[in-house]
């Protein structure tokens, strides 16, 4: 049987608002990536860092969203909607879902 997914349609709005709103930032993540592969033996720690703190801020915006929400909801249903959360960063931004599932 297939299961539906309660949240579904809201998180994908949810992802959708996020990608649109920070586009820019969201853009800065991809150059900050694109650097580090780039960079030499002795600037690669300092553009992973850039990178890193990219990540950290969209992981927090995205928790914010995610936590937002969740107040608002059903104190029984939180858990299936983080849930839900979760696997849709994951399938959508995997390196910040891996700081996300932290947070």
């Amino acid at each position: 049987m297939f299961r539906r997914k309660r949240f579904g349609e809201l998180i994908k709005m949810q992802l959708d608002v996020f990608a649109i709103d920070h586009a820019d930032r969201l853009q800065s993540l991809r150059n900050a990536l694109e650097q580090y592969r780039a960079s030499d033996r002795y600037d690669a720690e300092e553009r992973y860092g850039d990178y890193a703190d990219e990540i950290d801020w969209a992981a927090e915006e995205l928790a914010e969203m995610r936590d937002a929400y969740a107040a608002t909801i059903d104190p029984e249903l939180v858990e299936q909607y983080e849930r839900e959360f979760s696997k849709a960063v994951h399938r959508t931004y995997p390196p910040i879902a891996v700081i996300l599932d932290t947070l």
